[in-house]
């Protein structure tokens, strides 16, 4: 697929993802008004990225914004902490909260719509998500583990409705507990509760793995997240970073039965969206990473082509937004080829990490 081609299919995705938003919250109409009017801007959006895409330079419809590095649980498993991205001490070396909200407004100038804000955990950045509040043109999923889920949060969602928490889970209560320490299930249904009382739409994010993969796209489970008020559900695949893991990722034929799990889910639960990552690869004529799609900034400012690769030759403590998707290391990727081909599961250029890491000379 080329640039001008995958330009199309990003936006034309952007829009479909928000139409099917909008038709999920029909009942809550504060949500379906700040919708409306922010599909109007996703189509601005597009205008602006198609005039870059004339002008030569590709911008990608999506970021993924780490906005810290620290984190209040220690799940098994967890990529950030196996890439030491992620650690329990605070580091003086994180980006401030000025220059992150001055990425959000260049973001916005060059028609970026989704800013996908992590960690770590990043509710532990209560500056940072505060100012992303301001930035009314685009939206801010906000992986979290839910457990900082105060009052705070909750008025701060309600009144900017561009801030969509997605809470990670599971599946049932012994796999979520296992994975993110006992207690973790229940007071996920608790915050899931308050959220629904309050009318905020909000999403989850489930890991996929061979284990749950049929759990976590069965009807019982999703019956569990729908009856809570559930409006968005991220299945993301997992990436084996932990040693020894590899049997955990979903292979081929695992990812082509839950994309036909998914197609029947959407027939079914018609107020839910359901979204995989890294999803079809095939039909977008490759990996997304390195700014095809999306590309990476981490707490420290460094652009990467993805969370799971994170390899960085620029940092946005240095230049700017657009300068960044010039990095030498996401063109040479592209020219390559290491973005396209077969992977065994979860990330591709994570599976291609000694060649990402020739690129960089190390």
């Amino acid at each position: 697929m080329d640039r001008s081609s995958l330009s199309e299919y990003m936006s034309r995705t952007v829009e479909n993802i928000v139409s099917h938003t909008i038709r999920s919250t029909l009942k809550n109409p504060k949500e379906t008004a700040f919708l409306i009017k922010y599909l109007f801007t996703t189509k601005i959006a597009a205008a602006r990225r198609l005039k870059s895409e004339k002008a030569g330079l590709h911008i990608p419809p999506f970021l993924i914004a780490s906005i810290t590095k620290s984190c209040n649980l220690r799940c098994s498993g967890c990529y950030a902490r196996e890439l030491h991205s992620c650690s329990d001490e605070v580091r003086d070396s994180q980006m401030t909260c000025q220059r992150w909200n001055e990425i959000f407004r260049e973001a916005e100038s060059l028609g970026i719509s989704f800013i996908l804000l992590a960690g770590g955990e990043p509710l532990m950045r209560r500056d940072v998500v505060v100012k992303a509040a301001d930035s009314k043109n685009i939206i801010f999923p906000i992986f979290t583990n839910g457990l900082l889920m105060n009052n705070f949060y909750i008025d701060l969602f309600n009144k900017n409705r561009n801030l969509i928490p997605v809470l990670s889970i599971e599946g049932y209560q012994e796999e979520t507990d296992q994975r993110r320490g006992q207690g973790t299930y229940k007071a996920l249904l608790e915050v899931m509760g308050k959220l629904d009382d309050s009318g905020i739409i909000y999403g989850t994010s489930v890991t996929v793995t061979t284990q749950n993969i049929e759990e976590v796209s069965g009807k019982k489970f999703i019956d569990i997240l729908s009856n809570l008020g559930c409006k968005i559900i991220f299945y993301v695949e997992y990436v084996p970073a932990e040693e020894g893991t590899d049997y955990l990722a979903p292979t081929e034929k695992e990812r082509e039965s839950l994309a036909e799990r998914l197609t029947g889910l959407q027939s079914d639960y018609k107020d839910i969206l359901f979204l995989s990552f890294p999803g079809d690869e095939k039909a977008t004529g490759g990996c997304l990473a390195a700014g095809r799609g999306f590309f990476h900034i981490n707490a420290d400012g460094g652009a990467e082509p993805c969370p799971f690769s994170p390899q960085s030759d620029t940092n946005l403590r240095e230049v700017c937004l657009k300068d960044a998707l010039k990095s030498p290391l996401f063109a040479r990727l592209d020219s390559e080829g290491l973005l396209l081909g077969e992977h065994r599961g979860g990330c591709m250029l994570f599976e291609k990490k000694a060649e990402v890491d020739a690129l960089m000379g190390l």
